[in-house]
């Protein structure tokens, strides 16, 4: 599915980003689950990440919610529209929008609120249905969470270099309507290849298994599976020309592009991405080693910290980009 046609305007009127607790080092992991000292760094490339352990994800939303807003300086009442776009939710039922949208204080029957879960690029999803919405007039302004305890239910016993590669954390975004047609989604696509489908997977919390019948199997269910060479061999294999066809759509050349902000799968992965597509490696933004992947906050978080240091600002051409499980590619070129 593409959006090849008009310029969709929008604008990001506030983002924000958070990083809960203190960094958590390579080194300590190794300590705990008792291996060799370089070990999990070398196997991932992850230096740091975070563990949200005094906060929740609801916690955690609130947090980039109220930042966002602050930054766009609106308050709660005037958002419309309230998405939540995370790889895994609060909870398997109800959404996890409703909850974050009464956390921040917003009246019964004042807003839209609904999840988007495209897992890795859910941010991505929301944010070109956020623009959509926006443009046809259901509300003014929406605010799009990410937020991620990425650090439950990991594979530590079984593998413990993918259990590695993950940190915690949200970010949050506040798009408005915009008319002065200097900002917006200039290019989006999403492909799906579901011949990957049972590459990363946790098969607890649907209707796939009946709990009831797996009373001692509920700790291997509900953990983190993922075949590492599968996904890298399919996103090899497709990835660079998904990116060309969006960048041709766009009708951007690789060095109109201020910044490209991916997904932080992993730092072996940004560093292919850099090697084998077309984009330009010294506007890839990598912060991988640093906040390891936060599953749907990764992108946000990379924009938010991108603005904050003044790499990009209003009118940059953004290249937003990423794999999901599923296995789903999706990308956003936007003029923000």
């Amino acid at each position: 599915m593409d959006q090849t046609g008009a310029f969709l305007p929008v604008r990001i009127a506030g983002i924000a980003h958070h990083l809960p607790g203190s960094p958590i080092a390579s080194d300590q992991l190794d300590r705990a689950h008792g291996l060799p000292a370089g070990t999990l760094q070398g196997q991932t490339g992850v230096a740091t990440r975070h563990y949200a352990t005094d906060e929740d994800q609801i916690d955690m939303a609130a947090v980039v919610a109220e930042r966002a807003l602050t930054a766009a300086g609106l308050s709660a009442a005037d958002i419309g529209l309230v998405i939540s776009a995370c790889g895994i939710g609060y909870q398997a039922l109800p959404s996890t929008a409703p909850l974050i949208a009464r956390r921040l204080g917003l009246a019964d029957g004042s807003f839209a609120a609904f999840d988007v879960n495209t897992t890795c690029i859910s941010f991505m999803t929301a944010f070109d249905l956020a623009a959509h919405l926006l443009g046809a007039g259901r509300a003014r302004h929406a605010l799009i969470v990410s937020s991620e305890v990425a650090t439950r239910g990991l594979p530590w016993d079984s593998d413990p270099a993918v259990a590695a590669l993950f940190g915690d954390g949200a970010a949050a975004a506040v798009l408005s309507a915009d008319d002065s047609g200097d900002h917006g989604i200039c290019a989006a696509a999403m492909e799906a290849y579901p011949s990957g489908w049972e590459a990363c997977q946790i098969e607890a919390g649907g209707t796939r298994h009946d709990l009831r019948d797996h009373p001692g199997n509920i700790r291997d269910l509900a953990s983190f599976r993922m075949d590492g060479k599968r996904l890298f061999a399919l996103t090899l294999r497709h990835f660079p020309a998904f990116i060309t066809r969006l960048l041709n759509r766009a009708g951007w050349n690789p060095d109109d592009i201020d910044l490209v902000v991916p997904h932080q799968a992993s730092p072996h992965a940004l560093r292919h991405l850099a090697r084998r597509t077309i984009l330009p490696p010294d506007r890839i933004a990598d912060h991988a080693g640093q906040i390891g992947n936060m599953i749907a906050a990764s992108v946000p978080t990379v924009l938010s910290k991108s603005i904050a240091e003044g790499r990009i600002g209003p009118g940059s051409r953004v290249l937003m980009l990423g794999t999901s499980a599923g296995v789903g590619f999706g990308g956003l070129a936007v003029r923000i």
